[in-house]
């Protein structure tokens, strides 16, 4: 029973950069695996997401992008007793631009403009990466997320 419902079986942990910028277009990093039980992990799937927020106290704005996606289908052993396992990735987005953001790229008169208009909406975006591991025989998968700095 805990087998199936992933209590002793595969951890997830990321290893990110320190430093991220949006412009990057890729992403790297890896996936650190380990279990107290041997398992065989059938794929993963990574997304970046964005968490873009405007506006002050009860008229605030959340909405969520997912600007990337990566899917992993090797099949990855991970030995038991809580030896680690590293898997490296790459994962591709493609920024999102408001309308704003839209505005300040026309020149830099209009980039001073853009940032005035972002601070005056409250305007702000957190980027959090999300990694879940489909495990042979188990009902629940692992998942873990982890936010990154900008």
């Amino acid at each position: 029973m805990k087998q199936w419902l992933g209590i002793e079986g595969v951890k997830l942990e990321l290893v990110l950069p320190e430093k991220f910028s949006v412009e990057q277009g890729t992403l790297e990093g890896k996936i650190r695996m380990y279990s107290k039980n041997a398992q065989t992990v059938s794929g993963l799937r990574l997304v970046l997401i964005e968490k873009y927020t405007r506006g002050r106290e009860e008229e605030q704005l959340v909405d969520e992008y997912m600007l990337g996606e990566l899917i992993i289908r090797d099949e990855i052993p991970v030995p038991a007793e809580g030896e680690i396992v590293e898997v490296p990735f790459s994962l591709p987005f493609e920024p999102m631009q408001s309308e704003v953001d839209v505005f300040g790229s026309k020149n830099f008169l209009y980039k001073g403009l853009a940032w005035v208009a972002r601070k005056t909406r409250n305007a702000e975006s957190e980027y959090r990466v999300e990694a879940e591991a489909q495990v042979t025989g188990v009902g629940l998968s692992p998942f873990v997320q982890q936010v990154i700095g900008s």
